[in-house]
Protein backbone atom coordinates (compact mmCIF):
# COMPACT_ATOMS: atom_id res chain seq x y z
CA UNK A 1 0.00 0.00 0.00
CA UNK A 2 1.55 3.67 -1.04
CA UNK A 3 2.03 5.57 1.87
CA UNK A 4 0.07 8.74 0.98
CA UNK A 5 1.41 11.07 3.13
CA UNK A 6 4.78 10.67 1.52
CA UNK A 7 3.25 10.62 -1.93
CA UNK A 8 1.98 14.19 -1.10
CA UNK A 9 5.08 15.46 0.56
CA UNK A 10 7.23 14.22 -2.76
CA UNK A 11 4.77 16.34 -5.28
CA UNK A 12 5.57 19.30 -2.15
CA UNK A 13 9.18 18.84 -2.38
CA UNK A 14 9.33 19.08 -5.88
CA UNK A 15 7.73 22.48 -6.11
CA UNK A 16 8.49 23.85 -2.61
CA UNK A 17 11.29 25.91 -4.32
CA UNK A 18 8.61 27.70 -6.68
CA UNK A 19 6.04 28.49 -4.20
CA UNK A 20 7.11 32.62 -3.23
CA UNK A 21 3.75 33.00 -0.74
CA UNK A 22 1.80 31.17 2.01
CA UNK A 23 -1.53 30.75 0.86
CA UNK A 24 -4.26 31.43 3.49
CA UNK A 25 -7.08 30.28 1.02
CA UNK A 26 -7.38 27.22 -1.24
CA UNK A 27 -9.64 28.31 -4.71
CA UNK A 28 -10.79 24.88 -6.41
CA UNK A 29 -12.39 26.41 -9.60
CA UNK A 30 -15.11 25.01 -11.39
CA UNK A 31 -17.21 24.92 -14.84
CA UNK A 32 -17.09 28.71 -15.89
CA UNK A 33 -14.48 30.15 -13.57
CA UNK A 34 -11.57 29.03 -15.20
CA UNK A 35 -10.46 32.33 -16.08
CA UNK A 36 -10.61 33.61 -12.47
CA UNK A 37 -7.18 32.98 -12.19
CA UNK A 38 -6.59 35.46 -14.42
CA UNK A 39 -7.96 38.33 -12.57
CA UNK A 40 -5.41 38.22 -9.38
CA UNK A 41 -2.32 39.99 -8.44
CA UNK A 42 -0.28 36.84 -9.47
CA UNK A 43 2.86 35.78 -8.27
CA UNK A 44 3.81 32.52 -9.51
CA UNK A 45 2.08 29.51 -11.85
CA UNK A 46 3.15 25.88 -11.25
CA UNK A 47 1.93 23.62 -13.91
CA UNK A 48 0.50 20.39 -12.79
CA UNK A 49 2.73 18.50 -15.00
CA UNK A 50 5.73 20.10 -13.46
CA UNK A 51 4.68 18.37 -9.89
CA UNK A 52 6.40 14.77 -9.39
CA UNK A 53 3.45 12.07 -9.10
CA UNK A 54 0.76 14.81 -9.80
CA UNK A 55 -2.77 13.57 -11.75
CA UNK A 56 -3.41 15.86 -14.63
CA UNK A 57 -6.69 16.89 -15.29
CA UNK A 58 -8.18 15.65 -19.08
CA UNK A 59 -11.40 17.55 -19.31
CA UNK A 60 -11.62 20.67 -22.11
CA UNK A 61 -11.15 24.07 -20.00
CA UNK A 62 -9.56 22.85 -16.92
CA UNK A 63 -5.61 24.40 -17.86
CA UNK A 64 -4.53 21.98 -15.29
CA UNK A 65 -2.11 24.46 -13.27
CA UNK A 66 -1.72 26.12 -9.40
CA UNK A 67 -1.96 29.74 -9.80
CA UNK A 68 -0.56 31.63 -6.59
CA UNK A 69 -1.20 35.18 -5.71
CA UNK A 70 -3.25 37.94 -3.96
CA UNK A 71 -6.69 39.33 -3.70
CA UNK A 72 -6.11 42.65 -2.37
CA UNK A 73 -3.42 41.75 0.68
CA UNK A 74 -4.98 38.03 1.07
CA UNK A 75 -2.76 35.42 -0.16
CA UNK A 76 -4.04 32.41 -2.48
CA UNK A 77 -3.65 29.27 -4.63
CA UNK A 78 -5.71 28.50 -7.12
CA UNK A 79 -6.39 25.26 -8.99
CA UNK A 80 -7.24 25.97 -12.54
CA UNK A 81 -8.67 22.55 -13.48
CA UNK A 82 -9.37 19.99 -10.73
CA UNK A 83 -9.35 16.55 -11.15
CA UNK A 84 -12.25 13.88 -11.42
CA UNK A 85 -13.91 10.52 -10.46
CA UNK A 86 -14.64 9.70 -13.28
CA UNK A 87 -11.47 10.61 -15.33
CA UNK A 88 -9.86 7.16 -13.58
CA UNK A 89 -8.11 7.98 -10.99
CA UNK A 90 -8.42 6.30 -7.60
CA UNK A 91 -9.65 8.47 -5.24
CA UNK A 92 -6.36 9.07 -3.40
CA UNK A 93 -5.28 10.67 -6.66
CA UNK A 94 -8.14 13.13 -7.00
CA UNK A 95 -7.61 14.39 -3.32
CA UNK A 96 -4.26 14.65 -3.21
CA UNK A 97 -4.15 18.58 -4.66
CA UNK A 98 -6.19 19.26 -1.76
CA UNK A 99 -3.47 18.08 0.60
CA UNK A 100 -1.23 19.50 -0.97
CA UNK A 101 -2.86 22.92 -1.12
CA UNK A 102 -3.20 22.12 2.86
CA UNK A 103 0.93 21.11 3.08
CA UNK A 104 1.40 24.29 1.25
CA UNK A 105 -0.24 26.29 4.45
CA UNK A 106 -3.84 26.99 3.25
CA UNK A 107 -5.86 26.64 6.48
CA UNK A 108 -9.45 27.25 4.14
CA UNK A 109 -11.10 25.11 1.18
CA UNK A 110 -13.21 27.40 -1.13
CA UNK A 111 -14.83 24.73 -3.57
CA UNK A 112 -16.77 26.15 -6.83
CA UNK A 113 -18.62 23.85 -9.09
CA UNK A 114 -21.09 23.50 -11.70
CA UNK A 115 -24.26 21.63 -11.00
CA UNK A 116 -27.44 20.55 -11.84
CA UNK A 117 -30.56 21.83 -10.32
CA UNK A 118 -33.07 19.33 -7.93
CA UNK A 119 -34.61 21.98 -6.05
CA UNK A 120 -37.68 23.42 -7.92
CA UNK A 121 -37.67 26.53 -6.62
CA UNK A 122 -34.06 27.33 -8.30
CA UNK A 123 -33.17 28.52 -11.56
CA UNK A 124 -30.67 27.79 -14.39
CA UNK A 125 -28.00 30.56 -13.64
CA UNK A 126 -28.45 30.44 -9.87
CA UNK A 127 -25.79 30.55 -7.12
CA UNK A 128 -26.04 28.11 -4.12
CA UNK A 129 -24.04 28.47 -1.16
CA UNK A 130 -23.47 24.67 0.14
CA UNK A 131 -24.71 24.34 3.59
CA UNK A 132 -24.41 20.47 3.77
CA UNK A 133 -23.50 17.48 1.39
CA UNK A 134 -24.33 13.98 0.44
CA UNK A 135 -20.71 12.11 -0.10
CA UNK A 136 -22.38 8.44 0.10
CA UNK A 137 -22.72 7.73 -3.63
CA UNK A 138 -18.70 8.04 -4.20
CA UNK A 139 -15.78 6.28 -2.16
CA UNK A 140 -14.49 8.11 0.79
CA UNK A 141 -11.42 9.29 0.35
CA UNK A 142 -10.40 7.91 4.01
CA UNK A 143 -10.72 4.42 2.74
CA UNK A 144 -7.74 2.37 3.70
CA UNK A 145 -4.46 2.98 5.99
CA UNK A 146 -5.62 6.51 7.79
CA UNK A 147 -2.17 8.48 7.98
CA UNK A 148 -2.33 10.52 11.19
CA UNK A 149 -0.35 13.70 9.59
CA UNK A 150 -3.54 14.28 8.11
CA UNK A 151 -5.94 13.65 10.45
CA UNK A 152 -7.78 11.14 12.88
CA UNK A 153 -9.38 7.40 11.95
CA UNK A 154 -12.89 8.40 12.07
CA UNK A 155 -13.36 12.46 11.65
CA UNK A 156 -16.29 14.01 12.93
CA UNK A 157 -18.43 15.62 9.57
CA UNK A 158 -21.32 17.10 11.95
CA UNK A 159 -20.39 20.69 10.18
CA UNK A 160 -18.41 19.71 7.01
CA UNK A 161 -19.42 23.71 5.79
CA UNK A 162 -18.67 26.20 8.14
CA UNK A 163 -21.22 28.08 9.46
CA UNK A 164 -19.27 30.87 9.80
CA UNK A 165 -17.90 30.94 5.91
CA UNK A 166 -21.20 30.89 4.69
CA UNK A 167 -22.54 33.92 6.91
CA UNK A 168 -19.24 35.58 5.13
CA UNK A 169 -20.28 34.53 1.55
CA UNK A 170 -24.24 35.47 2.30
CA UNK A 171 -23.12 38.73 3.37
CA UNK A 172 -20.61 39.18 0.45
CA UNK A 173 -23.77 38.44 -1.76
CA UNK A 174 -25.66 40.89 -0.27
CA UNK A 175 -23.10 43.91 -0.16
CA UNK A 176 -23.24 43.16 -3.56
CA UNK A 177 -26.87 42.70 -4.58
CA UNK A 178 -25.93 38.80 -5.59
CA UNK A 179 -29.37 36.93 -5.11
CA UNK A 180 -27.95 33.17 -3.49
CA UNK A 181 -29.49 30.57 -2.59
CA UNK A 182 -28.80 27.82 0.00
CA UNK A 183 -28.83 24.46 -0.17
CA UNK A 184 -27.45 20.27 -0.04
CA UNK A 185 -25.08 19.19 -2.66
CA UNK A 186 -24.85 15.28 -3.72
CA UNK A 187 -22.04 13.76 -5.70
CA UNK A 188 -22.47 11.07 -8.42
CA UNK A 189 -19.24 9.51 -10.00
CA UNK A 190 -20.20 10.68 -13.77
CA UNK A 191 -19.46 11.02 -16.22
CA UNK A 192 -22.85 10.33 -17.48
CA UNK A 193 -25.63 12.49 -16.81
CA UNK A 194 -28.23 11.10 -14.16
CA UNK A 195 -31.48 9.36 -15.26
CA UNK A 196 -35.03 11.03 -14.16
CA UNK A 197 -35.16 8.51 -11.39
CA UNK A 198 -31.77 8.85 -10.01
CA UNK A 199 -32.51 12.15 -9.57
CA UNK A 200 -35.59 11.70 -8.33
CA UNK A 201 -33.80 9.40 -5.19
CA UNK A 202 -31.54 12.37 -4.86
CA UNK A 203 -34.27 15.00 -4.05
CA UNK A 204 -36.15 12.24 -1.79
CA UNK A 205 -32.44 11.78 0.04
CA UNK A 206 -32.88 15.62 0.74
CA UNK A 207 -30.15 17.08 -2.32
CA UNK A 208 -31.27 20.50 -3.95
CA UNK A 209 -28.19 19.93 -6.69
CA UNK A 210 -26.18 17.45 -8.20
CA UNK A 211 -22.67 17.05 -9.85
CA UNK A 212 -19.67 15.26 -10.20
CA UNK A 213 -17.38 16.72 -7.84
CA UNK A 214 -16.76 18.06 -4.42
CA UNK A 215 -17.65 16.39 -1.91
CA UNK A 216 -15.04 13.96 -1.52
CA UNK A 217 -12.44 16.79 -1.75
CA UNK A 218 -14.72 18.26 1.63
CA UNK A 219 -14.24 14.94 3.25
CA UNK A 220 -10.34 14.75 2.68
CA UNK A 221 -10.00 18.60 3.92
CA UNK A 222 -12.42 18.25 6.70
CA UNK A 223 -10.00 15.42 7.89
CA UNK A 224 -6.66 17.46 7.57
CA UNK A 225 -8.37 20.23 9.51
CA UNK A 226 -9.39 22.62 7.23
CA UNK A 227 -12.11 25.41 7.38
CA UNK A 228 -14.33 24.67 3.77
CA UNK A 229 -17.13 26.61 2.06
CA UNK A 230 -18.39 25.90 -1.29
CA UNK A 231 -20.72 27.61 -4.03
CA UNK A 232 -22.77 25.59 -6.80
CA UNK A 233 -23.36 27.38 -10.12
CA UNK A 234 -26.77 25.61 -11.11
CA UNK A 235 -26.31 25.38 -14.55
CA UNK A 236 -28.95 23.23 -15.95
CA UNK A 237 -31.93 21.46 -14.20
CA UNK A 238 -31.59 18.17 -13.82
CA UNK A 239 -32.72 15.11 -15.90
CA UNK A 240 -36.78 14.74 -15.14
CA UNK A 241 -36.74 18.24 -14.39
CA UNK A 242 -35.56 19.88 -17.35
CA UNK A 243 -37.53 19.36 -20.34
CA UNK A 244 -34.84 18.68 -22.80
CA UNK A 245 -31.96 16.61 -22.75
CA UNK A 246 -28.59 17.42 -21.09
CA UNK A 247 -25.45 17.92 -22.37
CA UNK A 248 -22.02 19.86 -21.35
CA UNK A 249 -22.47 22.54 -24.37
CA UNK A 250 -25.53 23.67 -22.15
CA UNK A 251 -23.77 23.50 -18.68
CA UNK A 252 -20.45 25.40 -20.56
CA UNK A 253 -22.74 27.64 -21.96
CA UNK A 254 -24.79 28.74 -18.76
CA UNK A 255 -21.29 28.98 -17.13
CA UNK A 256 -19.62 30.93 -19.39
CA UNK A 257 -23.04 33.51 -19.44
CA UNK A 258 -22.84 33.66 -15.49
CA UNK A 259 -19.42 33.78 -15.18
CA UNK A 260 -19.22 37.20 -14.45
CA UNK A 261 -21.29 37.89 -11.31
CA UNK A 262 -19.87 34.63 -10.08
CA UNK A 263 -16.51 35.86 -10.66
CA UNK A 264 -18.08 39.10 -8.25
CA UNK A 265 -19.32 36.58 -6.25
CA UNK A 266 -16.05 34.69 -5.24
CA UNK A 267 -14.00 37.93 -5.08
CA UNK A 268 -16.20 39.41 -2.35
CA UNK A 269 -16.77 36.38 -0.73
CA UNK A 270 -12.93 35.99 -0.48
CA UNK A 271 -12.39 39.71 0.80
CA UNK A 272 -15.16 38.99 3.46
CA UNK A 273 -13.29 35.35 4.41
CA UNK A 274 -9.37 37.23 4.57
CA UNK A 275 -11.01 39.76 7.00
CA UNK A 276 -12.05 37.26 9.78
CA UNK A 277 -9.33 34.34 8.84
Amino acid sequence: MNNLYEDVKNCYNSIKDKITIKPKIALVLGSGLGDFAEQINITNIIDYKDIAGFPKSTVEGHKGRFVFGYIKDIPLVIMQGRVHYYEGYSMDKVVLPIRLMKMMGAEVLFLTNASGGINKEFNVGDFMVIKDQISSFVPSPLIGKNFEEFGTRFPDMSEVYSKDLIGKIELAAKNNNINIQEGVYLQLTGPNFESPAEIKMCSVLGADAVGMSTTCEAVAAKHIGMKICGISCITNMASGISETPLSHEEVSETADRVAPLFKTLVEQSIIEIGKGN
